[in-house]
C-alpha cells in the first residue's frame, strides 16, 4: 500500500502539464504567427496604396495616359514602366505635364512623397518594371569617383557634357543640367531612360557602376570641386575652350595690330 501511494500523482501535476502545453503552444504561435501577420499587414498596406494611387491617377493622369494606363495619342502607355519611372517623373515635377512639347521640363512637384508612392504602386501593378531604388543603391559614400567619371564620359557625356552641365539636342530637345539633381533621381533616370535618354539595365550598367556615376556627378559639381583651368566655360571641354581662345584671343591680337599700324602711320605723317 505504501508503494502504491508513493506512485500516486500529485494533485497539481495535471495543472503543471496543462501549463507546459499552453506555453509550448504559445511559443509556436510567437514563432510563426507574427511573420504571417506582418505579411498580411504588408499586403493590406500595398493594396490600400494601389487603391489610393488609382484614385490619384484617375484625377491627374488618365486624360493623357488612358484610364487603364494603356496610353493615348496624348501620352504613352504606362504598362511596364515600373515604380521608378513614376517616382522620377512625378518627383521632379515633369508629370503631370503643363502642356505638350518637344520635351517636358523639370518644375516644382505638385504631389507629396506619400502620394507619389501611391501613384507608383498603382502604375507598378499594371505591369512589372524597374522598382524604386533603396538608399544603399544610390548613396555616393564609398563610390569610386574616378571610375564613375570614366563611365560617365563613356556613356553620358555625349549629351550631358563632361561634367553633367547639360547641352542642346535636336528638334528643340535638350539634355538637362545634373548639378542639382538628387542622387535618387539620377539613379532612377539611368534605370528608366526618361524622354530622350536611353535606359541602362543592370545588365548594361550594374548597380555599382550607377552608384559610381552618382558619386562622380556629386563630386565634380560640388562646391569643393576645383577647376584648375580657371573659368570652365560650361564644362564643354577643350573644343569650347579652344574656340574661345581663337575668337577672343586672335580677335584681340588683330585689334592690337590694327591699333599699332594706325599709330605708326599717324607718326610717319607727323
Amino acid at each position: 500500500m505504501k508503494k502504491l501511494s508513493a506512485r500516486r500523482r500529485h494533485p497539481l501535476a495535471a495543472l503543471v502539464v496543462l501549463l507546459f502545453a499552453l506555453a509550448a503552444t504559445g511559443g509556436l504561435y510567437t514563432a510563426f504567427a507574427p511573420a504571417g501577420e506582418a505579411k498580411a499587414e504588408q499586403e493590406s498596406s500595398k493594396s490600400l496604396a494601389i487603391e489610393e494611387g488609382k484614385k490619384l491617377y484617375a484625377t491627374g493622369c488618365s486624360s493623357c495616359h488612358g484610364t487603364g494606363g494603356q496610353g493615348t495619342s496624348d501620352g504613352p502607355s504606362l504598362v511596364g514602366v515600373g515604380a521608378a519611372a513614376v517616382d522620377f517623373q512625378v518627383g521632379t515635377g515633369r508629370m503631370p505635364a503643363q502642356q505638350p512639347g518637344a520635351q517636358v521640363p523639370r518644375k516644382k512637384k505638385i504631389y507629396s512623397q506619400d502620394e507619389i508612392n501611391q501613384l507608383a504602386a498603382y502604375v507598378a501593378s499594371l505591369g512589372s518594371g524597374p522598382t524604386k531604388p533603396t538608399k544603399e543603391m544610390y548613396d555616393p559614400s564609398g563610390a569610386d569617383v574616378a571610375r564613375g567619371g570614366d563611365l560617365f564620359r563613356t556613356n553620358c557625356s555625349q549629351c550631358h557634357n563632361f561634367t553633367g552641365e547639360g547641352g542642346a539636342l535636336t528638334h528643340g530637345k535638350f539634355a538637362p543640367d545634373l548639378g542639382d539633381v538628387s542622387e535618387k533621381h539620377i539613379y532612377e533616370a539611368m534605370q528608366t531612360g526618361p524622354q530622350n535618354m536611353p535606359s541602362f539595365t543592370d545588365g548594361a550598367l550594374p548597380e555599382k557602376d550607377k552608384r559610381d556615376i552618382v558619386g562622380y556627378l556629386k563630386t565634380v559639381n560640388s562646391d569643393k570641386s576645383e577647376s584648375p583651368g580657371g573659368f570652365k566655360l560650361g564644362g564643354f571641354g577643350p573644343v569650347a575652350e579652344g574656340m574661345f581662345a581663337w575668337i577672343f584671343g586672335i580677335g584681340a591680337l588683330v585689334a592690337v595690330a590694327v591699333w599699332v599700324a594706325a599709330r605708326t602711320a599717324k607718326a610717319k605723317k607727323s
